[in-house]
């Protein structure tokens, strides 16, 4: 196996990471600072994948596309918090789980509606398009590399905009003591809708990033939900830091399990069995490492929001 080779499957895996670390930033902030298991979250991925390949069908512009996504995942989360969320929060989390459940159906059933149910498919822009060379001669794609980039800068922003600013002062009273900070005569109902709002704008950036590597389709928001609970669970829910942690962690293990467990196990048990058995465990290994994190320290890598 040569190193340029595995030097291309651990850029996947931070690409892949960092993917998920949008998803589940978004995620971690709603149920940190409103205790709210919200299951829509995919659909709003989804939402940001169709705006962006609309967008840029319409306008042929893909950063008109982005900038779609981003207004429209925004929008529609603030639209479900008003109509939707805030009857939920004094519920328990069955009520919110099915609830948001319903809320998939709905906008899976719109999507089909409106777009139909064959995909839709985003050119990467013209500027990305290309290719650099690594060491040792290999290709990689500049737009998974830019991918990586902006998850670098999302991360620093959100942890500028918690740490320093007065809506992050907020955000994390509003972790801490939702009651005091009523109280202290800020508008919680307002808070509540910015971070649902930034949680969805951030879900939507992903879908659209991702919308130009695969097909948008509907339903493609629910597997990375997964993914996404996955990395708040491991990271500790409430903590973005926990959630960039956790994302590059699951996103590391997912490929190269994939790529080298079934290489590994070839090796005892021939090349077809070793396939089939690598495989196989590969699509475990990441609920393995979960189990294991929470065997060590039961409520996730981090446990203060940051």
């Amino acid at each position: 196996m040569s190193p340029a080779l595995l030097i291309e499957q651990i850029l996947n895996g931070l690409q892949f990471g960092v993917m998920l670390f949008l998803m589940a930033a978004g995620l971690t902030l709603i149920f940190g600072v409103m205790g709210l298991i919200n299951l829509a979250h995919g659909s709003l991925y989804m939402i940001g994948a169709f705006a962006c390949a609309t967008a840029a069908a319409a306008t042929g512009s893909f950063w008109l596309g982005l900038a779609a996504s981003l207004a429209a995942a925004a929008a529609a989360g603030a639209l479900i918090e008003l109509l939707v969320i805030r009857r939920l929060y004094d519920r328990d989390h069955l009520d919110q789980v099915l609830a948001t459940f319903a809320l998939i159906l709905i906008f899976s059933e719109g999507a089909r509606w409106l777009f139909g149910s064959f995909p839709l498919y985003l050119d990467i822009p013209p500027l990305l398009a290309g290719a650099v060379e690594l060491p040792g001669g290999l290709p990689y794609p500049l737009y998974r590399l830019a991918i990586i980039g902006v998850g670098i800068v999302v991360a620093a922003g959100l942890y500028w905009l918690i740490a320093r600013t007065r809506l992050g002062m907020r955000i994390r009273a509003g972790e801490s003591d939702r009651e005091m900070i009523a109280a202290l005569g800020i508008d919680i109902r307002t808070l509540y809708t910015v971070v649902f709002a930034l949680g969805a704008a951030l879900a939507g950036l992903a879908g659209a990033l991702v919308g130009a590597l695969q097909s948008v389709q509907v339903g493609m928001g629910e597997p990375v939900l997964i993914l996404a609970f996955v990395v708040i669970v491991i990271g500790g829910i409430g903590s973005v830091k926990g959630a960039l942690v956790g994302a590059l962690l699951v996103g590391l293990v997912d490929t190269l399990g994939r790529f080298l467990l079934p290489k590994l196990f070839a090796l005892f048990l021939g090349a077809s069995d070793g396939a089939t058995v690598g495989a196989a465990l590969a699509s475990m290994l990441i609920y393995i490492v979960m189990a294991i994190i929470l065997a060590v320290r039961p409520r996730g890598l981090f446990t203060v929001a940051a």
